[in-house]
């Protein structure tokens, strides 16, 4: 403890970012590993500090080059932007539940909850736009969330 900012001085100049994870990685090594008393202390914190960099930039390495070769042995290199024919499956499956349950609710609460929460349109002119008060459309409104937690309930249970 008496070398620890020269310790993380020296990890910091040897490129380690996260230089005080790695000291406190380094002090459970040293914890943990029985030794007998050492002769100059400083120098070997030191070497075990930069073997620890060092591996620590090893595993990167070779966590980035068995990435790669994944990639490529997946497929061309270059990944997709579409989704997978079961997440693409998934999702139109809960955009019919939603409908369903929009549906559930009537038609003037379906219409609120489009027009306010997926159009942008303030309550108020929503409410103009139909002919009925603002605590009607918030009532509305009430409704149609009710019956979405319900079934977000249902996708979270399944």
């Amino acid at each position: 403890m008496a070398n620890r900012e020269k310790l993380v001085r020296f990890l910091g100049s040897l490129g380690a970012g996260d230089a005080e994870d790695l000291l406190h990685e380094l002090w459970l090594r040293i914890q943990s590993s029985p030794q007998g008393p050492v002769a100059a202390p400083l120098p070997y914190l030191y070497r075990a500090a930069h073997n620890l960099v060092r591996d620590r930039h090893r595993s990167m390495r070779q966590a980035a080059a068995r990435e790669q070769a994944w990639s490529e042995a997946a497929g061309d290199g270059e990944r997709s932007e579409e989704p997978g024919a079961d997440r693409v499956l998934i999702a139109r499956q809960q955009a019919n539940s939603v409908d369903e349950a929009l549906q559930s609710i009537g038609e003037r609460a379906t219409r609120v909850f489009r027009r306010h929460r997926l159009d942008g349109v303030e309550q108020r002119i929503v409410a103009a736009e139909l002919g009925v008060s603002l605590s009607t459309v918030e009532a509305d409104l009430r409704k149609a969330y009710s019956a979405m937690m319900e079934l977000k309930r249902r996708f979270d249970e399944a």
